[in-house]
C-alpha cells in the first residue's frame, strides 16, 4: 500500500526548475494567513541560544500548552512534529495489535504497516482488541466524530484508543483530551503544523495520561524539540489575536469556496470541520492533478486513500486570490 503525503511545493518546484513561490500549494492545508507576525522575532531572538543543547523536554512550551488546552503540562509529550510522535507511539506500543479507523494520515499506514482497516464512520467496524485510531476531524473528509460516539467507545473497551486532532482547531470542537481523566487508556495527537502554519519548525504534541507518559518518558529521546521550534510554538500561543483572525477568515473562505467547487460541472465538495474541502469527481483525479501542475498550483489526489472509494481530490482553503486561480484553472479542464 503506498499513501503519499501533500506539501511536496520544493520537490516538485526543484524538479520543474520553478521558484517555489510562484506554486500555489492546496496539497498541503496549512493556515493561508501565515504564521503569527510575531513568530520572526522570536526566531531570530532564539539565534543566541543555539551554541547550547536546549532543554530535554522544553518545560515553558509544556506549560504554555497546557495553559491553552486547559490540561497538566505533565500530561503533554511534546515531539519534532505530530508524525515523530507517531511513530515513537507505535515503538512503545510494538506488539499490540492495531486498528486504522480510515481515513487517516499518510504515516500511520508506515509506521503500523500490518495493521487492520476498518471504517471510521462504522463504529460497529472498530473492533475491542489493540490500539484504534480515529481521526477527528477526519483526513481528507472534514467529518468529525462525536464525542458521544467515542465514549461509548471508550467505555466498552479498556484497549488504547488515539485520536488524531491534527486540524481540530478550525472546527470550533472540544478536544477529546478532555476525557483522559475518566479514560487513561485514551491518547491525543495534537499538531502545531496547520493552524499555526509551522511545518517547517516541525513542532506538536501527545497528550495522555501522567502515569503512563512518566513511563514512556523513560524511552524517550532527548532533544526532541529544538530552540527555534520552542520559541516559534510560543509566539505562535502567545498570538490570540491571530488565531481569532485566522478562525474568522477559515469560516467565510471555507464557506464560498464550497460554494464556487459546487458550481465546477460534475464536482461534489462534502462540508466538513477542517481547514481543507474533499471534492467527488466524475472523471480522474490524477487528470485534474496533472491539469493543473503547469498552472503551478498543486493538490492532494484522493483516488486511492484506504477507507474511501471513488475519484476525489483535496483542496486546501487558500486566500481569495489563490483560491480564484485554483477555480479559474479547474474551470479549463476538458476530461470531464
Amino acid at each position: 500500500m503506498v499513501v503519499t503525503h501533500g506539501g511536496n511545493i520544493f520537490a516538485v518546484a526543484r524538479e520543474y526548475g520553478w521558484d517555489w513561490r510562484d506554486v500555489a500549494d492546496f496539497s498541503a492545508s496549512i493556515n493561508p494567513l501565515g504564521p503569527a507576525p510575531g513568530m520572526r522575532s522570536a526566531i531570530i531572538g532564539a539565534v543566541e541560544r543555539i551554541a547550547h543543547y536546549p532543554e530535554r523536554e522544553p518545560v515553558r512550551l509544556c506549560r504554555a500548552l497546557a495553559e491553552a488546552w486547559d490540561l497538566e503540562a505533565d500530561q503533554i509529550l511534546p515531539g519534532n512534529g505530530a508524525t515523530e510522535l507517531i511513530f515513537f507511539l507505535a515503538r512503545m506500543l510494538h506488539g499490540t495489535p492495531v486498528t486504522l479507523a480510515a481515513p487517516v494520515f499518510s504515516e500511520f499506514h508506515r509506521a503500523f504497516p500490518a495493521a487492520r482497516l476498518a471504517t471510521l464512520i462504522y463504529p460497529s467496524t472498530w473492533g475491542q482488541d489493540g490500539l484504534l485510531v480515529l481521526t477527528r476531524p477526519a483526513n481528507p473528509t472534514g467529518w468529525s466524530l462525536g464525542l458521544d460516539t467515542l465514549e461509548a467507545r471508550l467505555a466498552r473497551s479498556s484497549a488504547p484508543v488515539l485520536i488524531d486532532e491534527s486540524f481540530l482547531e478550525y472546527s470550533g470542537l472540544p478536544s477529546a483530551a478532555a476525557l483522559i481523566g475518566r479514560y487513561p487508556h485514551l491518547f491525543v495527537l495534537r499538531s502545531l503544523t496547520k493552524f499555526y502554519a509551522l511545518p517547517g519548525v516541525r513542532i506538536g504534541a501527545l497528550i495522555g495520561s501522567v502515569g503512563i507518559l512518566q513511563q514512556w518518558r523513560l524511552h524517550r529521546e532527548p532533544w526532541q524539540v529544538s530552540v527555534f521550534a520552542e520559541e516559534a510554538a510560543l509566539a505562535a500561543l502567545r498570538d490570540t489575536e491571530h488565531a481569532a483572525r485566522s478562525q474568522d477568515f477559515m469560516r467565510t473562505e471555507r464557506a464560498w469556496l464550497l460554494e464556487q467547487l459546487r458550481r465546477l460541472p460534475g464536482a461534489e465538495p462534502l462540508p466538513g470541520d477542517a481547514n481543507f474541502i474533499y471534492v467527488r469527481l466524475p472523471y480522474s483525479a490524477a487528470a485534474l492533478a496533472a491539469h493543473l501542475l503547469p498552472c503551478k498550483i498543486l493538490i492532494r489526489n484522493c483516488a486511492a486513500w484506504p477507507g474511501l472509494s471513488g475519484e476525489a481530490v483535496r483542496v486546501a482553503v487558500r486566500t481569495r486570490a489563490e483560491n480564484e486561480r485554483l477555480l479559474e484553472a479547474w474551470r479549463e479542464l476538458k476530461c470531464v
